[in-house]
């Protein structure tokens, strides 16, 4: 049984790197999809791009998940859109690392606003909507960061942690709702994110692609089974 199919998800954070392979990966699965991100011109790109296979089947707009009313924009244009929401894939972030006395308070709370907070508003916008479809799915793209804290990680680690226990709190919140909730949390992957640069000296790292996997795995998952929390590594880190 495909549970992907006719499915609409919106995918935060949805025109590179993890949140692109997730939205390509439900496009396969003949679910629907809406990405969003910050940049209107990346937006059109993606939509552009992932049209060529599912045409009439992707959409896309933009959004600061930081920003309370633009979450709510995305969510009524998603409803809108495709006629309800079942699926929520948390996957925008940000990652800035710097030393607790070098990182600004403006930095600081761009991290938390975006990686936290705004999880936060996606759930508390899109809740009401997977309520009236009697269910859904949330899932929130975190980090092993989550729970490994590192030098210069005060506000990432922050944000993740706290992530974690946002998404266990939510996952008894709403059980009974028929809303599953998990979160992902994958170590190195092989992106842009954080300044990093996508390379073959960087193969060991986890794909993109990878993380798209497991995401979809949940959610063909039968509903009575949650993997409420998944890690995932390198299976060959780079030796120091």
């Amino acid at each position: 049984m495909n549970r992907i199919e006719n499915q609409v998800a919106i995918v935060t954070g949805g025109t590179k790197g993890v949140g692109k392979a997730i939205a390509s990966s439900l496009l396969e699965q003949k679910g629907k999809v809406v990405i969003c991100a910050r940049n209107k011109t990346d937006v059109d790109r993606c939509v552009e791009e992932l049209a060529v296979k599912a045409k009439g089947r992707i959409a896309g707009t933009v959004c600061d998940v930081s920003n309370l009313e633009q979450v709510r924009s995305l969510v009524a244009f998603a409803a809108e859109r495709f006629g309800g929401i079942d699926i929520l894939v948390n996957n925008a972030a940000i990652g800035l690392f710097a030393g607790v006395s070098e990182i600004t308070p403006e930095q600081w709370r761009q991290v938390i606003d975006t990686n936290l907070t705004g999880v936060f508003y996606c759930c508390h916008a899109a809740i009401p909507h997977l309520k009236q479809r009697g269910g859904g799915y949330i899932i929130n793209i975190s980090s092993l960061a989550g729970k490994n804290p590192f030098k210069g990680g005060s506000a990432y680690n922050a944000s993740k942690f706290g992530l974690n226990g946002f998404s266990e709190a939510i996952m008894q919140d709403l059980r009974y709702d028929n809303i599953r909730v998990s979160y992902v949390m994958p170590g190195s992957v092989n992106t842009r994110f954080g300044q990093h640069e996508v390379s073959t000296d960087s193969s060991w790292k986890l794909a993109p692609e990878d993380v798209a996997q497991v995401v979809v795995g949940l959610l063909q998952h039968d509903p009575r089974c949650l993997p409420s929390a998944v890690e995932m590594r390198p299976s060959k880190p780079k030796k120091n």
